[in-house]
């Protein structure tokens, strides 16, 4: 700690802040849910996890990993092989056989970014196809491969999410912004008031514009509250912070802090949002109606129409000038594969909402460039539901 920099000394603190709070509401929480054993097995892996999440994303922090791996190949992997060992280890201490099933795979995915990467010749800001490919070779197998056993904090859990998925997280983020570089993928908490109150009114404009689009297609109805307020209360931060880091975290990271992000990066850099915007709007129009009439239902025009209508959105901005070019091009581009990929929804209208949420959690994005934000916009609008006293109807 001596030798470490004041500012990446402050950084460490704030994290161990965060760390620590969780800490208060993980044994809160899984104290009348858990085994005593599951609870303090888990606890080790945790703090770990949790401390490395609230720290590997911030700048400093970052930038500190990149000046001390020197693109040595050996020092590049010791931070995945530590992540590839807890989570064996986690597996091992709660009984399970390391080598069944599908997590032999996970050396893959852990060794894979962080490879191509230390290994790539061009180093500069630029976004090339290497960069895409990383990331939906990536993305593709933690998304369709279902990695047993569930491996949640405690072991039998259901609020706090999974070892496997924490590690996946911190290895993309390990793997792009160490790595690679990307210095803006805002991976990191901070609390800012107005970050906080335009998280908050984007959450608020969003469900008003969902509400009415779903009360009229009968997707929405309203059944109130059959609880008391402490006990509604209760299971409302409950929703949220379970949706914010089982899903949210994960998603958004994904979609905004890295897809988005990549997106804009790229089409800037062509200087020629246009042809982008072109090929998006044509590309996913046809994507979105094919999806709509694979799906069973009515309005299998929905998820099209509003393909077309985020493109327009974006194509008026973007002609006024408003923000960087390319920005909001990205923007419904990230938006639309969001909705289409809720498609195993099985529901139309979800896949129609589902792109217009990812323009709210986008737009969240772009205001704060922070991750956490748009996360904490899409748990919101997840717990929506029970917030407001509603019954979603897919």
């Amino acid at each position: 700690m001596k030798n470490l920099p004041s500012e990446m000394k402050l950084e460490l603190k704030r994290s161990g802040i965060w760390t620590a709070l969780l800490i208060v509401l993980f044994l809160g929480i899984s104290w009348n849910r858990s085994s005593v054993f599951e609870i303090f097995s888990a606890l080790i892996y945790f703090i770990l996890l949790y401390f490395f999440f609230f720290t590997i994303g911030k700048y400093e922090v970052s930038k500190w990993m990149r000046s001390s791996i020197q693109d040595k190949l050996s020092r590049a992997l010791v931070f995945p092989t530590l992540l590839i060992v807890l989570y064996y280890s986690y597996i091992i201490v709660n009984g399970h056989n390391p080598l069944q099933g599908t997590v032999f795979m996970l050396p893959y995915l852990i060794y894979f970014p962080v490879l191509v990467f230390i290994s790539k010749q061009n180093k500069s800001d630029k976004i090339d196809w290497i960069d895409f490919t990383t990331f939906a070779l990536f993305l593709l197998p933690t998304t369709l491969v279902d990695f047993l056993p569930n491996t949640h904090l405690p072991f039998g859990g259901s609020v706090f999410d999974s070892v496997y998925r924490l590690i996946i997280i911190l290895v993309i983020v390990y793997a792009f912004v160490v790595i690679r570089g990307l210095k803006d993928v805002g991976f990191y908490p901070v609390f800012k008031l107005k970050y906080l109150g335009t998280a908050i009114g984007i959450w608020l404009a969003f469900y008003a514009f969902v509400f009415i689009i779903g009360y009229y297609v009968d997707f929405i109805k309203y059944v109130g509250h059959d609880k008391s307020i402490l006990i509604l209360l209760g299971s409302v931060g409950i929703s949220v912070l379970s949706v914010f880091l089982h899903t949210a975290i994960f998603e958004e990271l994904f979609f905004r802090g890295l897809l988005q992000n990549l997106l804009a990066k790229r089409i800037s850099q062509e200087n020629s949002w246009e042809s982008s915007w072109k090929w998006g709007v044509a590309i996913l129009f046809v994507i979105s109606l094919i999806t709509g009439y694979n799906m069973e239902g009515n309005m299998q025009w929905f998820p099209a129409l509003i393909t077309l209508l985020l493109f327009l959105t974006a194509f008026g901005i973007e002609r006024s000038g408003i923000g960087n070019s390319g920005t909001y091009t990205a923007l419904a581009i990230a938006s639309v594969i969001f909705g289409l990929v809720h498609y195993h929804s099985g529901s139309i209208v979800f896949v129609g909402l589902a792109s217009i949420g990812g323009w709210a959690y986008g737009y969240t994005y772009i205001k704060t460039k922070n991750v956490f934000y748009a996360a904490l916009v899409h748990a919101l609008v997840n717990s929506s539901h029970l917030i407001f006293g509603l019954e979603l109807v897919k």
